[in-house]
């Protein structure tokens, strides 16, 4: 699949599909506590996507059983909720969650805190946080795709943490995964040139231990080798003239 450069009419729809994904994270930001399950937490984010007119992009896609990926502590991505998988003080979860507008793709990911976590889990969080904002000064135009990739990988190598390489970024449309595939640790060769009007979904997936990751029985669940924690923070942003937009966070 060619990279896709979007059209004004594309790029607005693809704003309104971010817009709705962040009031989506938001209505289920404020649900985190401990005592509610992963269960509890898909079916708000499920309900608020179906409420906003939108279609949850990861229901069924190759199989999987939910709208929204719920992965706790060293689980990395793709963990499916579980009414029995109930949040505790201390945990940390990641929501990783796509909707889809009127055919075009928003896709984001947070990591949250449960109640008072460790100073490590929060460091965690943060520095996988920063990592994207480091990634995207490279997102302008003129610039190239491996340039956000390194700049990733070498901000969260410098804090000690784990970069997770067996999974990527990646392309967005009206397709949830198109081209171009896009690393979080530096590449060989300077990768795409960025244009204007292409939109793309980053995200560092980032462990406090190992880089090395395992997969669970279930065939979804990616989790750390060594059992520390991991933490995904992700965006769809757009190109433009300059710096990006940020299409999956309106109101930064």
């Amino acid at each position: 699949m060619p990279v896709t450069v979007k059209t004004a009419e594309e790029i607005e729809l693809m704003r309104e599909a971010g817009r709705k994904l962040h009031e989506v994270h938001e209505a289920m930001r404020r649900l985190i506590r401990p005592g509610i399950s992963t269960a509890e937490l898909n079916a708000c984010g499920e309900d608020m996507i179906r409420k906003l007119g939108g279609i949850p992009s990861f229901k069924g896609y190759d199989g999987f059983p939910a709208a929204i990926c719920i992965s706790v502590n060293d689980e990395v991505v793709h963990g499916i909720p579980d009414r029995k998988r109930v949040l505790r003080e201390g945990d940390i979860v990641s929501l990783d969650a796509g909707l889809i507008w009127k055919g075009y793709h928003s896709d984001a990911a947070r990591t949250w805190g449960v109640g008072e976590i460790s100073e490590e889990a929060a460091r965690l969080i943060e520095v996988t946080r920063e990592s994207f904002f480091v990634g995207i000064r490279k997102a302008v135009p003129g610039g190239h795709l491996h340039e956000i990739s390194r700049a990733i990988g070498e901000y969260a190598a410098s804090r000690g943490c784990g970069v997770v390489e067996d999974l990527c970024g990646h392309g967005i449309g009206t397709h949830l995964h198109e081209a171009p595939q896009i690393p979080n640790f530096s590449q060989k060769g300077r990768g795409l040139l960025l244009v204007k009007g292409m939109t793309l979904a980053i995200e560092p997936m980032i462990n406090a231990g190992t880089k090395n990751v395992v997969w669970d029985d279930d065939g979804w669940t990616v989790r750390t080798a060594d059992g520390s924690l991991s933490a995904h923070y992700e965006n769809t942003i757009l190109i433009t003239d300059g710096e990006p937009e940020l299409l999956t966070l309106p109101c930064k």
